[in-house]
């Protein structure tokens, strides 16, 4: 089996670190991700295709596909035509990554809330560093959820 899609191999080992990195995934998951992220005209990844480029078990791919699955990471289209699964990079993750990342910081300000009311002994110079960051944790949200709307 050939590959499927062409790959520069140093930006190929610059995302596998990266996204190992970034999205807290093992190697081979982070390999898998990180190929098909080449895949630009979304021909699909068939699994067979990850065995071989990646000299890596059958065991060991199914379990780092069933990982970047679950995290949403990827999506798989099974064919009309044929019994195989083919991969794809999931184009909707940008926009899932930082819909999570705005839901952690309303949960953190809705806890620094929480703490402010239940705090006993007030100190004015603390008190004014909190509201600073939570100032700038409402103005990250209504960046982020803007940005996100144009997606």
């Amino acid at each position: 089996m050939t590959k499927s899609i062409e790959v520069d191999e140093k930006i190929f080992q610059d995302a596998v670190k990266f996204y190992s990195s970034m999205l807290n995934i093992p190697p081979l998951a982070s390999k898998i991700y990180s190929y098909l992220i080449f895949d630009f005209e979304k021909i699909g990844i068939p699994f067979d295709e990850f065995v071989e480029v990646f000299s890596a078990s059958k065991s060991s791919v199914s379990t780092s596909i069933s990982l970047l699955l679950s995290s949403q990471l990827i999506i798989d289209v099974n064919k009309m035509d044929e019994r195989k699964r083919y991969f794809f990079a999931n184009d909707d993750y940008k926009k899932i990554r930082f819909e999570k990342i705005v839901q952690k910081m309303k949960d953190e300000l809705k806890l620094l809330d929480d703490l402010k009311n239940f705090r006993k002994i007030h100190n004015d110079h603390e008190e004014k560093k909190m509201e600073v960051y939570q100032s700038l944790l409402h103005k990250s949200i209504i960046n982020i959820q803007e940005s996100l709307n144009k997606l």
